[in-house]
């Protein structure tokens, strides 16, 4: 009988991690309250339950031999409690760094690692404090106005976040997140993003996918493009950023995959966030590497050596397909399935609403711009 592996979580990332496992041999198991969780259709087992229901991790950890998650934002109480049983990464412990901004941010600091300056507001000595002195942690230009308020916990897509425009503000913008525990950011002036994505086994080896250039949109990933053909001053930055998360993972005694986010503002390169799973970023190994980022993450589940990361073609983009795209009826997917170059997923789940990610589009080719424009495009031409 084939070993069972399990994840939390059963979304698209859930999903693609069941898939991968499936074709490496492995039976799957999710646990998601959702009973029309996209996972759940291709898993093997379906629990459905609450990610703290201890009969139900009770029998997550009874019927597989390791689990992993898909998203950070899960209790670690849980993570702890199926550990005693069964192979658990990443670690609980991991995971409670990277599911809350502010241990995030002290973390990297601990490390000597740069991140947005910022302040913690966690009572109303620290609103009174920033209200009247902005940000005064390491501080860039201007020194107060514009801030960021992000909660610590439960951001993810741009949720939690409020831009700050006047200090006066922040009392009333914390009482409207219920004033529950958040970071205030100075706003960065950013040349650009990118993402490093990296799996790291139980020996330590660390395999790193070419780095991703990302643009957002209010908060949510809207374009990715990554490519082989990288200029001189790129390459310098990306270098730079694959061993700051190469340090962030071993420093964690990291297992599984591992994202990373990056500012970059003039010359300095700032942690932005951790995250502890598969990221949207790298979706575009599915199509367009040797290794998916999600077969990584089994192979580093069960202990298996990692796969090969390299890019099989020169440039590839991704475009994200949120809910707003369904707004007058579904797109037009057959004029991307009709597209050579391009590889369209969809998710799967059941209802399309704003800002929800229903699936991506990926198209491969061998230049940056051309490969970007046309996602882009086709994404314009699926549109009703």
């Amino acid at each position: 009988m084939s070993t069972t592996l399990g994840v939390l979580g059963g979304g698209q990332l859930g999903n693609y991690f069941v898939l991968a496992a499936k074709k490496l041999g492995f039976r799957t198991a999710v646990l998601d309250p959702d009973p029309y969780a996209p996972a759940g259709a291709h898993a093997d087992t379906h629990i459905v339950a609450q990610y703290d229901n201890v009969q139900a991790l009770t029998e997550l950890a009874r019927i597989c031999s390791a689990v992993t998650i898909e998203f950070e934002n899960l209790p670690v109480s849980s993570l702890e409690f199926l550990s005693q049983f069964v192979e658990v990464y990443p670690s609980p412990s991991s995971v409670a760094v990277a599911q809350n901004r502010r241990d995030e941010k002290r973390f990297c600091e601990s490390i000597g690692l740069l991140v947005a300056p910022y302040e913690v507001l966690e009572t109303p000595e620290d609103a009174e404090r920033i209200s009247r002195l902005g940000v005064t942690r390491m501080p860039l230009q201007p020194l107060s106005a514009p801030l960021l308020m992000k909660t610590s916990r439960l951001g993810y897509d741009g949720k939690g976040q409020q831009k700050i425009t006047k200090l006066t503000d922040i009392s009333a913008l914390w009482h409207n997140v219920n004033n529950v525990p958040c970071v205030v950011e100075q706003v960065v002036p950013l040349d650009a993003e990118f993402s490093i994505v990296l799996a790291r086994s139980r020996t330590g080896e660390v395999a790193v996918f070419t780095p991703t250039h990302n643009v957002h949109v209010d908060g949510i990933l809207d374009v990715s493009t990554a490519t082989t053909a990288l200029a001189a001053i790129d390459v310098e930055f990306f270098r730079t950023g694959e061993l700051i998360a190469i340090r962030i993972a071993e420093k964690l005694a990291y297992v599984g995959v591992l994202s990373v986010e990056f500012f970059l503002s003039g010359n300095k390169l700032f942690v932005n966030e951790l995250a502890p799973r598969p990221h949207n970023s790298g979706h575009w190994t599915i199509d367009a590497a040797t290794t998916s980022q999600f077969e990584q993450q089994v192979r580093t589940l069960v202990g298996m050596p990692l796969g090969d990361a390299t890019m099989t073609y020169g440039a590839v983009a991704l475009v994200n397909l949120l809910g707003d795209l369904w707004r007058n009826g579904e797109p037009r997917f057959q004029v991307a399935e009709e597209d050579a170059s391009s590889h369209l997923h969809l998710y799967g789940k059941a209802e399309a609403r704003p800002r929800r990610k229903m699936g991506h589009i990926t198209v491969t080719g061998t230049d940056a711009l051309s490969v970007t424009r046309h996602a882009i495009d086709l994404r314009t031409k699926i549109t009703r």
